[in-house]
């Protein structure tokens, strides 16, 4: 299942990384993947959204979510298998689905465009952005760089498939707010964003789509909940902010442990399942900061 392109120098680049790099320092170079991955994601956007500023937060969330979404929307139009399973040389050394073969392409997914890349472009090229410091952009581009290149040292992905991945979340970073300050209508906004979701309904099938359009309908439905109802106060003390980041790192778990058992592994379930958690995370938990600040 999937099809097979790629350059000649991509490959060469891999069969040489991957035969010079010793074993510890492939090790350590996997690991980077974790800040284009779900857990470094998460901590970024509760602490600005639940601690110091949710306004920033609802930016972070809205560029990361869209970045998550539409790159399976890409992937599962090019269907391009992953570079370790067509080429006897190269092995994948950080499983993308860990428990499942590496060879089962449905479990593992496609490979182009890569959404780690796509991920750490968008959140730290988004940080950047709403820094505006040279020192951000700087360190937003050294994570990018160590994630992209954490992603092709390891056999998960194809260098074009970094590169188109980075570019992805770099025009999320700057195309989303433009256009959001162009219709000066949030809520017209976020039923474009839906909008643009919907068609994957008709040709995706890897499971990352329907989780990602379940994190988009959870978190505008959230917003504006949390707008209607709850309109928390951000905190700049670490106590607070530690707490708060704790309490939903709990819920998150609890979450995700309770409706993987409620709701069947099922498309549209999947769906509804990060909708749930999401909603629940951004537009719920907030009203247990208001009751602890008046006790």
């Amino acid at each position: 299942m999937g099809n097979i392109f790629f350059f000649g120098w991509e490959i060469a680049l891999m069969e040489t990384l991957q035969r010079v790099m010793p074993a510890w320092l492939m090790t350590a170079v996997s690991q980077l993947s974790v800040f284009g991955e779900e857990v470094a994601l998460i901590l970024i956007l509760g602490l600005f959204y639940w601690g110091l500023d949710k306004k920033a937060g609802k930016y972070i969330g809205e560029i990361a979510i869209i970045g998550v979404l539409w790159n399976p929307m890409i992937k599962n139009v090019f269907c391009r298998r992953r570079p370790f399973m067509d080429n006897e040389n190269i092995d994948l050394y950080r499983l993308i689905a860990p428990g499942a073969d590496k060879y089962d392409v449905a479990a593992q997914g496609f490979s182009f465009p890569s959404g780690h890349s796509t991920n750490a472009a968008s959140v730290y090229g988004g940080l950047a952005r709403l820094k505006d410091s040279t020192a951000a952009r700087v360190a937003a581009a050294l994570i990018m760089l160590a994630v992209g290149f954490s992603r092709v040292a390891v056999g998960a992905h194809f260098p074009t498939d970094v590169i188109c991945g980075w570019a992805l979340g770099l025009f999320v970073v700057f195309f989303l707010p433009w256009f959001k300050k162009k219709l000066q209508n949030e809520n017209l906004f976020y039923g474009i964003l839906i909008a643009t979701a919907l068609p994957g309904l008709l040709y995706c099938r890897s499971e990352d789509y329907f989780a990602a359009l379940g994190l988009l309908v959870g978190f505008v439905l959230a917003v504006k909940f949390e707008e209607r109802f709850v309109n928390f106060e951000n905190t700049r003390k670490p106590l607070e902010i530690t707490l708060r980041l704790l309490g939903g790192g709990v819920i998150y778990v609890l979450c995700n442990t309770v409706l993987k058992r409620v709701f069947p592994a099922a498309e549209v379930m999947r769906t509804v399942r990060y909708a749930v958690v999401v909603f629940l995370l951004l537009g719920v938990y907030p009203m247990a900061f208001k009751a602890l600040k008046r006790r």
